[in-house]
């Protein structure tokens, strides 16, 4: 059987869940097409939450609504990184304000936008530091 905490979570509406099958658990079990989907809760009964996702069908999006219990549901990682990104910019944007009412000389203005990965720091090497390594000689035992 599922650990309490499985039953004990109070999802809301609104929260993202992941659908995640257990194997244990036969009833409430969605169709193996939504394990490992994520949706939006947006209802919320006794034994089971009902998830909206998107499904593609052919060359379109159509919007499913389905319930699930609450054993094949946990709840989403997927905004983490956005909540800590959102909360270290709103860190920085009130030092940036702080410096500025205090008429020192400013940061650059923090942005939360993320950016792409940068190229690497250029090097220079010197002559002793290189090492050139020569492949065995070919040796035949037969």
């Amino acid at each position: 059987m599922p650990s309490l905490s499985t039953y004990l979570h109070t999802y809301k509406v609104g929260d993202y869940v992941d659908i995640v099958v257990d194997g244990s658990v036969h009833k409430g079990m969605p169709y193996k097409f939504y394990h490992g989907r994520t949706g939006r809760v947006w209802n919320v009964s006794r034994r089971a939450v009902g998830v909206e996702l998107n499904k593609q069908v052919s060359n379109r999006l159509v919007r499913k609504r389905l319930y699930v219990r609450v054993e094949h549901v946990r709840p989403s990682k997927c905004q983490q990184e956005f909540f800590e990104r959102k909360k270290k910019y709103l860190a920085a944007m009130a030092q940036y304000l702080e410096a500025k009412k205090a008429g020192k000389e400013l940061p650059p203005k923090p942005t939360m936008h993320r950016l792409p990965e940068q190229p690497k720091e250029g090097l220079i090497v010197k002559g002793d530091e290189v090492v050139t390594l020569t492949p065995a000689k070919y040796v035949n035992l037969f």
